[in-house]
């Protein structure tokens, strides 16, 4: 058994008093795709406006407000996520942040990377098994050459993009047979096929979100792999946890996402399983996934998931109509490994778990006093020995504009105003708490990727540069969007500095009992004939 760490000290008493093996954060991974012929044609917030009101001056003008490549990639925020920023840099920057660009900023991040529209249409083809995807001969050889040289992608997933097919066979789909068109820069490039003749479940609307889901956590996840120097091989379990659902009339969102993506990033000893909580799921799935490694029934579990076309260009309108750019431009996705304790890395606290129960309810306070001071609590912990709280970590470029305030403010906020009321901080050290152990948003408003998740790599680094000791990761979810019910939704889980790897006891063979017996025994007769 290891010698506690003085992090330790006081919020380690489990049963026992010994203390657990808990899972470690191993790795993790951040891509972005720019999308903006998806914002124009794909997004929900464009696709109700075109039904409803389709020579709308919004709709007119939208073109007009759509980013280059270039500016993508220079956007602090986007370059935050990927890992080649820092949240801390937002503070030095003048709001608005999208009117200032980077100089030197890269498509290629410490944890993932920005892919082009085009380079993604391409990984769309390729995931597809069933045929679905078209796209054109022209389009299909020049995306074949750049795609060739993606440095995570092999001869076999180049295969897969065949030769293409002919412009007037993919118009024929759209018009006669109910698929979606794809697009490159204002140009018809391909298209998807619906799967069945009536079932919406199998529509080409449904599954262009989906195969975009799916493709761009396939991205997700070789970047995991190929940026912490993972083997396939070693990962055994798969966890996705978007906000799409796979499935068709008889059981529409029966799954499973994870299978799929396992496939294509050549985990061929994985299985896997979809979890879905709306916003809070990656929360979920970390919790998850650290108790199912804790426990020992897998070594390695992947978390995953992709981004979602329905939120592209979500709040248009009111960047729009402020003179804005369309900030909501990327795909998001992510991808982590939760791993056995190897001594080094991260643990996930699995003893410090908060929970929105049943009966939490639904005001703020409930919600915060639920998720972060309860599982305190529990284990002796005051709101200021967290470093770092990872929250809803929106975007406020995105957010302001659209009427929702600064989203992580207000939840920094609320913790130190819970802290004031608890005694753990003076009302005058308010603004400091929230500077110290808060941060400014960065994360694309892509639902389920800003809750909590966005800060876990960052963290992890952190932690293991010694710069702090513990974050606490937080998911919130509004299960009422679902209609099934009026509750609201929420978990964190405490991710923290490893204090070393617990030696397993030594067992003694049968072997080595039979031989000490009799050592003994020799050594009590010699006593005796002395005797």
């Amino acid at each position: 058994m290891i010698e506690q760490s003085p992090i330790y000290k006081n919020d380690s008493k489990i049963p026992g008093g010994e203390m657990m093996n808990y899972s470690v954060v191993k790795g993790t991974s951040y891509t972005l795709v720019n999308a903006p012929d998806m914002v124009l044609h794909n997004g929900t917030t464009q696709t109700t406006e075109r039904r409803l009101n389709p020579e709308s001056e919004y709709l007119k003008s939208l073109p007009n407000h759509i980013r280059s490549f270039d500016e993508v990639v220079n956007y602090l925020p986007n370059q935050i996520y990927i890992g080649n920023h820092k949240p801390e840099e937002l503070r030095k920057l003048e709001e608005p942040w999208y009117d200032k660009g980077l100089s030197d900023a890269s498509k290629d991040g410490k944890f993932g990377e920005i892919m082009p529209q085009d380079e993604f249409l391409g990984l769309i083809k390729i995931v597809d098994v069933f045929d679905l995807v078209k796209l054109t001969k022209e389009f299909t050889e020049d995306v074949k050459v750049k795609l060739g040289n993606h440095p995570l992608l092999s001869d076999d997933h180049i295969s897969r993009l065949r030769l293409g097919d002919e412009i007037e066979e993919i118009e024929n789909f759209i018009s006669k047979h109910g698929a979606e068109g794809i697009y490159n820069y204002g140009e018809l490039v391909g298209c998807i096929k619906r799967a069945h003749e009536i079932d919406i479940n199998l529509s080409a609307h449904v599954l262009f979100e989906n195969l975009v889901s799916k493709a761009s956590a396939v991205l997700s996840a070789l970047n995991l792999l190929a940026k912490n120097d993972i083997n396939p091989d070693d990962v055994e379990y798969v966890i996705e946890c978007s906000e799409e659902a796979a499935g068709d009339m008889n059981q529409r969102g029966g799954g499973n996402f994870a299978k799929a993506i396992a496939e294509f990033a050549n985990l061929k000893n994985a299985s896997g399983t979809d979890t879905r909580a709306f916003c809070a799921a990656p929360a979920h799935a970390i919790v998850l996934g650290a108790s199912l490694v804790q426990a020992g029934t897998f070594k390695n579990v992947m978390i995953v998931a992709g981004g979602s076309t329905a939120k592209l260009g979500m709040n248009g309108k009111d960047h729009v109509k402020k003179g804005m750019p369309i900030l909501e431009d990327v795909l998001a996705g992510f991808a982590m490994l939760i791993s056995e304790n190897d001594g080094i890395n991260p643990i996930l606290r699995t003893d410090i778990v908060g929970r929105h129960t049943v009966g939490t309810g639904s005001s703020p306070q409930g919600v915060i006093t639920s998720l972060v001071t309860e599982p305190l609590d529990r284990n002796n912990l005051k709101i200021t020995d967290i470093d770092k709280y990872s929250l809803e970590m929106q975007n406020p470029d995105i957010t302001k504009p659209a009427g929702a305030g600064d989203v992580p403010a207000s939840n920094y906020k609320m913790i130190g105003a819970l802290g004031v009321k608890r005694g753990e901080l003076k009302r005058e050290e308010l603004n400091d708490f929230i500077i110290k152990h808060g941060m400014e948003g960065w994360a694309p408003t892509q639902g389920h990727i800003p809750s909590g998740i966005p800060y876990v790599g960052l963290g992890r680094d952190e932690i293991l540069e010694e710069k702090i000791n513990r974050t606490m990761i937080v998911g919130k979810g509004s299960l009422f969007l679902g209609r099934m019910t009026n509750l609201f939704d929420g978990i964190s889980i405490v991710m923290e500095k490893n204090p070393g790897k617990l030696k397993e006891e030594k067992t003694v063979s049968e072997e080595e009992v039979r031989l000490l017996v009799a050592e003994a025994m020799r050594d009590f007769a010699s006593h005796l004939l002395k005797d």
